[in-house]
């Protein structure tokens, strides 16, 4: 596939991330900020497909479903959804920017974001016709990248609610649930072949609805997590205060 046509494996990424911005238009993150951290979540596809090619050597051998659930739930979930995490505590938890709850879930999903778009036109780029390009770009387009956007979200809400409220889950509990939604969605993906070639076409078809399963729930989850860190941030003083200090300290136009 071409690159300029592969190119448009972007396109979702970044309208998801217009829809992010949106949500987060009370009180707008810098671009500045914004850009950093999806550009970290961009280049971490490096790192991380360097890690899973280590961690897939470790891929048990004892059945194709035992196989399945670690390439799902380790080689996947757990270390991508780390590399997320980690580009929002290096990048921007640190910095005077991070200063409401809303934060957490508007620069997780960023790094997410970043991440997928770049996962998304690598695939793009290994589809060698159009039917095959058209399928996993629609295909992508609804499940994966909403998929790490909530992912990822879950993640950043949980770590920004400990932080501000010394409650929750924090960002293991975030972690944990990123990894379980990230997991259950590729493991699901990766059942389905081994099942159909077993005969056993009914558990096939109930795994394909397990990816479209996780991804509603991460977005009714995600809206839910939205609608509290909101309202929190709206009743809490100390978001009004930093915001007023940021636009005092921002430079003239």
């Amino acid at each position: 596939m071409h690159i300029q046509v592969a190119g448009l494996g972007a396109l979702p990424a970044l309208a998801a991330m217009l829809y992010f911005d949106r949500l987060d238009a009370k009180r707008p993150e810098p671009r500045g900020a914004l850009r950093r951290v999806a550009i970290a979540g961009a280049l971490s596809v490096i790192p991380v497909a360097i890690i899973e090619l280590i961690l897939a050597k470790f891929t048990p051998t004892s059945s194709v479903y035992a196989a399945a659930a670690w390439s799902g739930f380790v080689v996947a979930g757990l270390t991508e959804e780390v590399a997320k995490a980690l580009c929002v505590l290096l990048f921007v938890y640190h910095r005077p920017e991070f200063d409401e709850r809303f934060d957490g879930i508007t620069y997780a999903t960023r790094a997410g974001l970043g991440f997928a778009l770049v996962e998304n036109v690598f695939y793009l780029l290994q589809q060698d016709t159009a039917q095959g390009f058209l399928v996993t770009f629609g295909l992508r387009a609804i499940l994966a990248i909403p998929l790490h956007a909530t992912s990822a979200a879950m993640m950043g809400h949980a770590l920004a609610i400990r932080r501000f409220d010394g409650r929750g889950a924090g960002l293991l509990g975030g972690l944990f649930w990123a990894i379980l939604l990230h997991g259950a969605y590729d493991t699901a993906i990766f059942c389905v072949a081994p099942a159909h070639l077993e005969g056993n076409d009914a558990l096939a078809l109930g795994l394909l609805a397990v990816p479209l399963v996780s991804v509603l729930a991460g977005v009714i989850a995600v809206r839910r997590m939205a609608k509290t860190a909101h309202a929190l941030d709206d009743a809490d003083p100390r978001v009004a205060m930093a915001h007023v200090r940021q636009a005092q300290a921002a430079p003239p136009l």
